[in-house]
């Protein structure tokens, strides 16, 4: 039997999606527990795992101890981060072109969140042995070769609130890149995505495993040969700037698996803006609502300089 006391990271959850993530237990034998009175909150058994937690609430749980995993010890590593804004509730990184950001399939063990984790494990602001079910997570992502703004969070209530205003657009995300050619200086692209094994196809017709994707754009200097663009996401696709920019016949310079031509250079792609454009109640976030933040980026400042 374990027992302990819901935290402000913990609560506000589904007591089943909180034992998931605390536990390492097949559903199904999680649910047959909860069915078989093996959860109490606060000494009552509890059976529907749709119950909230609220914070200072009391589990006990009566399962074996084989389904409670031992916490890993927590090693921190040189943070090495470029902070562009920082409070109590979220972080601000502006990520440099080759990091990456969660753990892969290849082992990296230096990663963006790991990093974002040791900074904040040296500050006194987190402890893993004190938490339950949450540590400080990423709420965007960006590929390894893709700089620029990410938001991470510190506390779970953050976490959500950002995760929730990602998802209704209500934080707008720009980015600068430079393609190929000279596309329309203003344009809205509509089209459909279809996600392959390494890369993504791009359509004008709907199919099954289509998705709709929508992208906005304004080139902001060029010649015949290149062009630099601002890019607004309007939908948030895997790969979508690069395959729909592609689609149109400009794709981004140095990107050669969306059909351009080799160069000693990885694509260019950077998430240089955020502005904050809250419609609804943000809670703890409504400081954010209007706020922008931008970070500089070499390879546009280059090419502005070179065409202007």
């Amino acid at each position: 039997m374990r027992e302990l006391t819901v935290n402000e990271n913990d609560a506000n959850q589904r007591l089943d999606k909180f034992l998931t993530k605390y536990m390492d237990i097949p559903s199904g034998m999680l649910y047959k527990g909860l069915r078989k009175n093996c959860v109490r909150v606060n000494g009552k058994h509890v059976k529907q795992g749709d119950y909230t937690l609220q914070a200072g609430d009391t589990l006990s749980l009566y399962f074996k101890d084989e389904f409670f995993s031992e916490p890993k010890k927590f090693i921190p590593i040189k943070p090495n981060l470029k902070i562009i804004f920082e409070d109590e509730n979220i972080l601000l990184i502006d990520k440099e072109v080759g990091t990456v950001v969660h753990a892969d399939d290849c082992g990296t063990k230096d990663t963006l969140i790991y990093r974002i984790q040791s900074y904040l494990f040296e500050k006194g602001e987190y402890d893993p042995d004190n938490e339950h079910s949450f540590s400080p997570a990423l709420c965007n992502r960006l590929d390894r070769n893709t700089g620029g703004i990410i938001i991470a969070a510190k506390n779970a209530a953050a976490l959500r609130i950002i995760n929730e205003k990602i998802k209704k657009r209500e934080i707008k995300k720009l980015y600068l890149c430079i393609v190929e050619g000279r596309p329309k200086d203003y344009d809205e692209l509509s089209s459909y995505l279809t996600r392959g094994e390494k890369i993504v196809s791009v359509s004008d017709t709907a199919s099954k495993d289509a998705k709709p994707i929508k992208t906005r754009y304004r080139v902001i200097a060029g010649n015949k040969k290149s062009s630099l663009v601002e890019v607004e996401l309007l939908t948030g696709r895997t790969h979508q700037i690069r395959a729909q920019l592609a689609y149109i016949g400009h794709p981004l310079a140095g990107d050669v698996k969306y059909g351009a031509k080799k160069t000693e250079n990885y694509h260019t792609l950077y998430s240089y803006k955020l502005i904050f454009g809250f419609t609804s109640d943000a809670g703890i976030l409504n400081y954010l609502n209007g706020r922008e933040f931008s970070v500089s980026v070499e390879f546009a400042n280059k090419f502005l300089a070179a065409n202007s």
